[in-house]
């Protein structure tokens, strides 16, 4: 529940805050006025002694967040994904959040198995490790299936996981209200807006049936990707509190030296990993939104291998068309169209010039053409554009925002394979591939046949909805009602006069 009971808690976040240096550069990043920052202080520095030191080695804002536990880490990695919330400085100092927290026991891990799946853990496992990985919400333990000896990973939510985040994610509630409260500018940011956001992802990490699902829908959609591998969902071993999936077995993309020693082609890896986020972004408009290293392996026979569900990104069709064409604009250097495509998708408000905002975004993306192939960033270029749009009135797209973070990471993934990859030459086969299928004739006939068959699902219906149109139309107008402003302006002019009457008595007695 929100309310007062929360302020002992924010009292306890103000004072790590305050002691680990956080409190201001986060203000900062806020662009915070005064009466904030005094309510900031007055939370934090008289009970600063109260505060988690943290690691003094990582920067302060991490530091704070590692300190407050594993609502507040998942928070700082959201937050990571949200430039236009905290600045591009402090996002980029979000996203080496760690993860990595001490793991519970197995005798509970084992409990909390028996129990989701209603059946002794040695009837379905034949072994069960130590966990191998331990994340703010769940940890991972590698297991043998007592039916057919295939080696699996089985993902189990922390024990009380739920209590915990629900309590912190109500002070969170209580301190937007507060930040929104205290400086009406901050409004701008949405705070609370963002909090419900967070709540989002994180309710639907706490269940990892959801993820299962979006594990197997990324699935269905990516079997016929060349070079690509998802781990398979056992679903009758899977539930609410425990995910059993294959068991992803290569190398970590992030290991250079042990991808050459194994004569894995680097340059190779480096393109098929951003050609296969972009085929993810534009052809299915599904997409693994948390691509970094720590979430991709390579096979042996070099198929890259995603896991880790927990956050993936939408886009719908018509969102993606219009990036489609946006990205395509600025590979052909035709600002123009790119301007009227902004225009066209409502982005930019009508009484904006699509002139001026054509030379703004000229200024966007020359410089960029003019780097060098290992300097040109599409990331950059998606961040720059949203600078751009923002100037000229365009609202932040919480899922535009959340695909130029992944663009970012992957091209940042891409890099370290490759640091001298032209992003452009890479990225133009698949984005001219999805214009023709999007946006050429046979997407015109595609979409025209879809419109046909919702037309002719109705088609019983349509006598009867045509006939109560024209009985509609036929009908004369309703009378409209009489106005009650004279009435109200007579009861005004009455007060006045008796408030009149009642001053002029009140002097002369």
């Amino acid at each position: 529940m929100r309310g007062p009971h929360n302020i002992w808690r924010l009292i306890q976040t103000g004072a790590t805050m305050e002691r680990t240096g956080a409190m201001r550069a986060v203000l900062d990043a806020m662009e915070a006025p005064a009466s904030l920052r005094i309510a900031a202080r007055v939370l934090g520095w008289p009970f600063k002694w109260l505060g988690e030191k943290g690691d003094p080695a990582m920067p302060a804002p991490v530091r704070a967040l590692n300190a407050l536990g594993p609502a507040y880490i998942k928070f700082g990695q959201i937050l990571s994904t949200r430039p236009d919330v905290v600045g591009d400085e402090m996002a980029q100092e979000l996203r080496i959040l760690q993860d990595k927290l001490p793991p519970f026991s197995v005798d509970q891990a084992k409990a909390a198995v028996e129990a989701e799946l209603g059946r002794p853990i040695d009837e379905i496992f034949s072994e069960f490790s130590d966990p191998v990985a331990a994340a703010s919400i769940a940890q991972v333990h590698k297991a043998r299936l007592a039916e057919t000896g295939e080696i699996v990973a089985v993902k189990i939510l922390r024990p009380g996981i739920e209590r915990k985040f629900r309590r912190d994610i109500d002070a969170f509630y209580f301190s937007a209200s507060v930040i929104e409260l205290l400086s009406p500018a901050s409004r701008r940011l949405r705070p609370t807006e963002v909090i419900a956001h967070f709540e989002g992802v994180v309710m639907g990490e706490l269940d990892l049936r959801l993820e299962s699902a979006a594990a197997s829908e990324f699935a269905a959609n990516t079997g016929g990707d060349e070079g690509f591998q998802l781990p398979e969902i056992k679903w009758q071993h899977s539930g609410r509190r425990v995910m059993t999936l294959g068991w992803a077995d290569g190398l970590p993309l992030g290991d250079n030296d042990a991808l050459d020693a194994a004569g894995h082609d680097r340059v190779l890896l480096s393109e098929r990993v951003l050609q296969l986020f972009l085929n993810h972004a534009l052809r299915d408009g599904f997409f693994h939104a948390d691509m970094h290293q720590g979430n991709l392996k390579v096979a042996a026979n070099g198929d890259i291998i995603a896991y880790d569900f927990g956050i993936m990104g939408h886009i719908d069709e018509y969102t993606r068309r219009v990036y489609a064409e946006i990205l395509y604009g600025f590979i052909r250097r035709d600002y123009q169209r790119v301007a009227e495509v902004h225009f066209e998708a409502g982005y930019v408000p009508a009484d904006r010039d699509v002139d001026e905002f054509a030379r703004a975004l000229r200024a966007v993306g020359e410089p960029i053409f003019g780097m060098d192939a290992s300097g040109i960033s599409m990331g950059k270029l998606l961040a720059y554009l949203f600078e751009v749009t923002e100037r000229f009135g365009m609202e932040t797209r919480t899922e535009l925002i959340l695909l130029q973070r992944t663009m970012v990471v992957v091209e940042g993934v891409a890099r370290s394979l490759n640091p001298h990859m032209n992003i452009w030459k890479v990225a133009q086969p698949v984005v001219e591939d999805y214009i023709k299928q999007s946006i050429g004739p046979r997407a015109i006939a595609r979409d025209l046949g879809q419109t046909l068959r919702v037309i002719s699902r109705f088609g019983p219906r349509l006598p009867g909805l045509v006939e109560a149109a024209l009985i509609r139309q036929s009908k004369e107008p309703a009378k409209r009602p009489e106005s009650r402003w004279p009435s109200r302006l007579l009861f005004l002019a009455l007060g006045l006069a008796i408030g009149v009457a009642g001053v002029m008595l009140w002097q002369f007695i």
